[in-house]
């Protein structure tokens, strides 16, 4: 990482607006940005994570989280958007940024952050799943409704919430650049059985999946592209996925790992 980027927690109303913009022109969505300027100031203002990444002075990159509970003892951090600009020119800013998140939770006794993705977007499947050491127990259908924004062109907004253990064996080799990519080809051959794939013309097709320890699943390269060159294959693969990962994760799996080209392992968590 260049000596000339840092991260720095964002207090000023003249750098939260710079992050504001910063998010809006990420998202697409120049007129209502994905968390406004009063959001934000309420935020840093309240003791929440509310980050930048800056190289030689220029904010290139965002994080933002609030703590919450579902119950007293239950204290986590949700972390609700993560930006980075794609001229930054400078590789590893949104890992630098998590890591930076992850001290500051441990250092304030939280152990788990949680946030949602969307799960047919496979660069940010394999960031959090085996990048970071993450893992996902939950799908969660059109959790926001429609979207608005550029990129999502009015998709149905499917999430898996991902949940990250900070001190697990898993979250610590990954911050130490330790992280292993499953070998799916040998899952393949120990019995993996293959949930869904990447047809010839880049649809969805389903395997024939009988009970296995190991299953994976494939999402197509480019959801974005395929969504505005096709919307109907866009909704078949969202429809797909929700299918079969709902599924599994109903039936006891849990998503363990991704690949960088495309593929999710999810192991079984229930009894033999």
């Amino acid at each position: 990482m260049s000596d000339s980027t840092s991260i720095e927690q964002l207090h000023e109303l003249k750098e939260l607006r710079e992050l504001e913009a910063l998010l809006a022109g990420i998202w697409e969505r120049p007129d209502e940005p994905p968390i406004g300027i009063e959001m934000l100031r309420a935020l840093s203002h309240s003791g929440n994570y509310v980050a930048g990444a800056r190289v030689e002075g220029r904010l290139v990159g965002g994080l933002v989280g609030w703590l919450g509970a579902r119950t007293a003892r239950e204290l986590h951090l949700h972390s609700h958007i993560l930006g980075v600009v794609a001229d930054s020119q400078v590789a590893g800013i949104g890992f630098r940024l998590k890591q930076d998140q992850r001290r500051w939770c441990l250092d304030r006794g939280v152990k788990t952050a949680e946030w949602t993705t969307d799960p047919l977007v496979r660069r940010n499947a394999y960031f959090n799943l085996t990048k970071l050491g993450a893992r996902a127990g939950a799908y969660l259908v059109n959790f926001y409704g429609a979207m608005i924004d550029g990129l999502n062109a009015g998709e149905e907004s499917d999430r898996l919430l991902i949940t990250w253990e900070l001190d697990s064996p898993q979250a610590r080799s990954a911050a130490e650049g330790d992280a292993a990519e499953p070998d799916v080809d040998g899952l393949i051959r120990v019995g993996a059985a293959v949930a869904l794939a990447v047809g010839a013309m880049g649809e969805p097709v389903a395997g024939a999946v009988a009970h296995a320890r190991v299953l994976i699943c494939q999402v197509p390269p480019d959801i974005v592209a395929i969504r505005h060159q096709s919307p109907a294959i866009g909704h078949a693969w969202r429809l797909a996925l929700r299918r079969v990962l709902s599924g599994a994760l109903e039936a006891g799996y849990e998503v363990t790992a991704a690949t960088r080209n495309g593929w999710y392992v999810l192991e079984s968590i229930g009894p033999e």
